[in-house]
């Protein structure tokens, strides 16, 4: 064994599920199985898992997540935790659980995740109620840090296929593409990731496609992003990674080539509000985020061996890519899994399985790893560097970087300038409105809507950022025309 602290952390178990039967089973039968097959690969028995952490789960709401689950283990974790709702919340969990064994606190963790969204589909289109176990009575309220901005949820600017679609229009224009360059160019960065998705067992969507089929693919739902280059959240899948002390891991007779240490990793924020994002299109927080995990780790892009990059929408790809310099065409490929929209999107779950299976590839073929991810509206960072070698320093949740907001004016009558917009798009493919984000004359932003069809074909057939327009306020809402 190597001569390490023995309180140094290490990765020794994992487990996936993807159950593709409907309906299938419930988040808490789900969050049992991966607990015990993570476990049973790390050779440590239920009953001795100090800490029981889970990331929230959308679709079902239970009386005691983590307590349930600890009945159903037989285990009396002394530490327990429940996420709140955020893409970056296993990152903080791992770095939470990693940072406790370092410290002599705990010797061994358990973070899991799990969503059931296909069964829950399942069941309503049946017009029949979920039948799960232990509901919470009465429902608590939704997990995120904090709801939207008054003025978004007025202009129902709240969807992530809208507000990302915002920032990636903003980015297109910058770099001075057309509409046809940007969807080509997507298609091109994310069919490979379904050449991944196809060979991965546990993927959703499992099927390799071409960047032509890509372009020509599934309806709009937020222009410009298709149904088939977004995250696919309606999925059935639950992840578990197990975390212990270097001694318990020599005491449990883990092999040295199987233990995966966290070298470093970092947290950072943008903006709450897109529209309060200095520059829509690009992010100073993934940079600065991206360069303290390095540091800590004590490496560089140069020498990663695998990526894992969050892939919800193209434009999270494209600005971790600009931030760090690497081309999204890069040898290594940006995901191990198939991404968010391939392997699948289970809410708040999905860096579970990226760094389950990026650990899997690590301990086949040694070396590093870089997995990232995001939460909100672009607006949470995580960047965590995985390694078969230890070495580094952890580093915690305290944000390396959170951006200055640019001002929110709720109602605005005037000129204005487009800094983005998205079109929103029904089930039927039909457009129903455009959402703008504006630069106002005299400082700082606002959001309007597009009612008019002739606009909204406008707003779709040539660029409409950097384009003058006027707001008109009905008292509740800005709405443009040109």
């Amino acid at each position: 064994m190597r001569d390490m602290d023995p309180r140094t952390p290490c990765l020794i178990g994992t487990a996936q599920r993807t159950v593709r039967e409907q309906p299938g089973p419930e988040p808490l039968d789900l969050w049992e199985h991966v607990a015990r097959e993570a476990a049973r690969e790390a050779r440590l028995p239920v009953g001795r898992i100090d800490s029981i952490q889970l990331v929230y789960t959308d679709s079902w709401q239970y009386d005691s997540p983590v307590g349930r689950l600890a009945d159903r283990l037989g285990a009396a974790p002394r530490h327990r935790a429940y996420s709140r709702v955020s893409g970056t919340a296993p990152q903080l969990l791992i770095g939470e659980a990693a940072g406790r064994i370092a410290a002599g606190e705990l010797d061994s963790a358990l973070v899991a995740g799990a969503e059931a969204l296909a069964t829950r589909r399942a069941y309503r289109q049946a017009g029949e109620h979920v039948p799960w176990s232990h509901p919470a009575d009465p429902k608590p309220p939704y997990g995120w840090d904090r709801p939207p901005h008054p003025a978004e949820l007025a202009h129902e600017l709240f969807l992530p296929v809208h507000t990302y679609a915002i920032m990636e229009t903003a980015r297109r224009a910058s770099l001075g593409m057309s509409i046809n360059e940007e969807m080509v160019d997507r298609a091109r960065m994310m069919a490979p990731m379904t050449e991944v998705a196809a060979a991965n067992p546990h993927a959703w969507r499992r099927t390799a496609r071409t960047p032509e089929e890509l372009v020509t693919g599934h309806r709009f739902i937020g222009w410009p992003y298709t149904r088939d280059t977004v995250a696919v959240g309606e999925v059935d899948q639950a992840a578990a990674v197990i975390l212990v002390s270097t001694g318990l891991a020599d005491r449990l007779g883990v092999p040295d080539d199987q233990r995966v240490y966290l070298r470093g990793w970092a947290y950072g924020e943008d903006t709450w509000e897109v529209a309060a994002r200095p520059a829509l299109g690009a992010s100073r927080a993934i940079a600065r985020t991206a360069e303290a995990a390095f540091a800590r780790a004590g490496l560089g892009l140069e020498d990663i061996h695998a990526l894992d990059l969050y892939s919800c929408f193209a434009i999270a790809l494209r600005q971790a890519c600009d931030a760090i310099k690497l081309d999204p065409l890069d040898r290594r490929g940006l995901t191990v899994t198939g991404g968010l929209p391939y392997a699948g999107g289970p809410s708040s779950d999905y860096v579970l399985h990226s760094t389950a299976t990026m650990a899997g590839l690590l301990r086949a073929q040694q070396g590093h790893g870089l997995v990232t991810g995001v939460g909100m509206h672009l607006t949470k960072h995580t960047y965590a560097i995985w390694s078969t070698d230890p070495g580094g320093a952890l580093g915690d949740a305290t944000p390396v970087f959170t951006a200055d907001p640019v001002e929110i004016v709720a109602l605005y009558d005037g000129p204005a300038t487009v800094a983005g917009y998205t079109v929103a798009h029904g089930r039927d493919g039909v457009a129903e409105k455009g959402i703008l984000v504006v630069d106002l004359p005299g400082g700082g932003r606002a959001h309007a809507h597009v009612l008019e069809e002739k606009l909204l074909a406008d707003a779709m057939s040539r660029e409409l950022v950097g384009r003058r327009v006027r707001l008109v306020s009905d008292g509740k809402v800005n709405v443009a025309r040109w």
